[in-house]
């Protein structure tokens, strides 16, 4: 493996740099105190091809690959992981599955749309009641005739309620069974699909996670994703790559806290010196630096292999396994760096503890990642 930043992921990470700036940076707090969706910043994003990085460019996208993408995710979660999920959800979820299952006629359809940023995209696996357990699920498809009608609700769905299309999972087979659960496409304004409650959340505060629900709600078979039954076996093919999308915003949390930290280590003074002066907190920052990058190593070695074509399903599950821990730690000690102003809002510091947290719950917990990685070792 070359570890070598290329021209492209360069050019990548200046613009996104430039690009938070001038429109996330003076408006985050803000954001995250209200709960506020930015949905005119994705608009923006969508300009600049970052809406569809994966899409190639006969569908409107960038055309580009993944290390590109986890360039593009960890540059804006540095600066505010909100921004940096959403893209992602966007990206490697409801685009993703589209991308990588759906017909050439779908494919035209709403790519070019979900690319240039016109259209934001949401998709629905996870329900109340079954979690990781999405074998179980309970929102049902019933044939009638030339339409689906979709009954159930799905929760925790990024842009559920803003979302202009979404990419379903319901089950049309038995309870269980993974071939019963087929993947349908949803736009916003059919009739019996709507928005439910937000969620009031610790972290991430800024990229809406709400219900999706389902009353009779048609949906012509042409909007089937695929085989009817194959919904399920998609969905884990998705969360694959969906997994590098949470190790590259873990990567990019990680780093922001730690370069607010290391900022602040030098600037604060105690006894008469930096406090980055003391083995303490020099052991601290070391820490922290070296499980980043051994988290950024993981993490492009996934993207690198995915781009390459191969299996991912274990690199990736280590890859978002130890990225979001890492995460979490990285975040947790910044705090403890930055001392009773870590404690603060007057400080990047909380924001990140805050944050850091989700990359080890979304898209399957840590403890789902070392079950995915110990059934590829004991094949």
């Amino acid at each position: 493996m070359e570890l070598v930043t290329t021209e492209n992921q360069t050019m990548i990470a200046q613009m996104v740099r430039d690009f938070a700036a001038h429109h996330i940076k003076p408006h985050m707090r803000q954001w995250d105190e209200t709960q506020e969706f930015p949905i005119d910043v994705f608009h923006k994003l969508g300009e600049l091809g970052l809406m569809g990085v994966l899409v190639p460019e006969e569908f409107g996208g960038a055309g580009f690959g993944y290390v590109e993408y986890v360039t593009a995710i960890a540059e804006l979660s540095k600066i505010d992981g909100s921004i940096g999920l959403s893209m992602a959800a966007h990206n490697s979820l409801c685009t993703g599955h589209i991308l990588q299952h759906a017909s050439q006629e779908q494919k035209r359809k709403y790519l070019p749309k979900l690319a240039s940023g016109e259209w934001i995209g949401a998709w629905g696996l996870t329900e109340p009641n079954t979690g990781s357990d999405a074998g179980n699920m309970r929102t049902v498809a019933v044939e009638d005739g030339d339409f689906y009608v979709i009954n159930g609700a799905k929760n925790f769905i990024t842009h559920g309620k803003s979302g202009n299309v979404a990419v379903v999972i319901a089950r049309t087979g038995e309870v269980g069974d993974s071939h019963g659960m087929t993947a349908f496409i949803v736009e916003r304004g059919t009739p019996g699909f709507e928005g439910g409650r937000k969620e009031d959340k610790l972290g991430m505060r800024a990229s809406e996670t709400t219900e999706m629900i389902f009353t009779d709600c048609r949906v012509p078979k042409e909007n089937v994703i695929g085989k009817v039954g194959d919904g399920f076996v998609q969905s884990l093919k998705v969360l694959d790559g969906g997994r590098i999308s949470i190790a590259a915003l873990s990567l990019g949390i990680a780093q922001g806290a730690y370069e607010a930290a290391l900022q602040y280590s030098k600037e604060r003074h105690q006894f008469n010196q930096p406090i980055s002066n003391f083995q303490g907190i020099g052991f601290k920052l070391a820490d922290m630096a070296t499980e980043i990058e051994a988290a950024s190593l993981l993490t492009y070695r996934a993207a690198d292999m995915k781009d390459r074509g191969l299996n991912v399903n274990r690199e990736s599950a280590m890859a978002k396994l130890y990225a979001s821990e890492v995460s979490v730690r990285v975040a947790n000690e910044g705090v403890q760096i930055f001392g009773g102003y870590g404690y603060t809002k007057d400080y990047p510091a909380e924001k990140y503890y805050r944050d850091a947290k989700l990359c080890t719950i979304g898209e399957g917990t840590s403890e789902i990642q070392k079950l995915v990685i110990a059934r590829t070792l004991l094949k």
